[in-house]
C-alpha cells in the first residue's frame, strides 16, 4: 500500500513566488515571520505541481488559501465561530483588505497549517478547512 501523503512529499517542493529556492517544511513558518516584520503580508508560496499557497496576514490572523491550479476557487482555512472582522490585510499590490474571522486563522495557527501543507500536501486533519469549490 501507498501512502498518498509520503508521496506528495516526495515529489512536491514548494517555494516562494518569484525566488528560485525550495522552502522547507522546518523553515517555512521562520521565513513567513520574517516576511511580516518586513511588511510583506502577503505570501504566495508555489509548488512544483502547480499548486499555490496564498497566505495574507494583518500580523495577528491569517487567511491560508489553497489552489490546486490557476483558476481554482481553492479551500481555505477557517475560524468556525469567529463572529468580529479584522482589518490590515495589505496585499502586495497596496490594496487593503478585511476579512472575517471566520474566514482567517491566529497567525500560529496558520503557521503550523502552512508547515503541515510543506511536510505533507495536505492541511491538518483537525485544522478548520473549507473547499470552495
Amino acid at each position: 500500500m501507498v501512502d498518498s501523503a509520503r508521496t506528495v512529499e516526495a515529489v512536491e517542493s514548494w517555494g516562494f513566488a518569484g525566488d528560485a529556492v525550495a522552502v522547507s517544511a522546518d523553515v517555512v513558518a521562520e521565513a513567513l515571520r520574517a516576511r511580516i516584520a518586513d511588511g510583506k503580508l502577503e505570501s504566495l508560496l508555489e509548488s512544483s505541481t502547480g499548486r499555490v499557497l496564498f497566505v495574507v496576514s494583518n500580523a495577528e490572523r491569517a487567511m491560508v488559501m489553497l489552489l490546486e491550479h490557476p483558476g481554482d476557487p481553492g479551500e481555505h482555512a477557517t475560524d468556525p465561530g469567529a463572529e468580529d472582522w479584522s482589518d490590515g490585510f495589505v496585499l502586495s499590490n497596496g490594496q487593503a483588505d478585511e476579512y472575517p474571522d471566520a474566514d482567517t486563522v491566529p497567525l500560529d495557527e496558520a503557521l503550523r497549517i502552512v508547515r503541515h501543507i510543506l511536510a505533507t500536501g495536505r492541511p491538518p486533519a483537525d485544522a478548520a478547512w473549507v473547499v470552495d469549490r
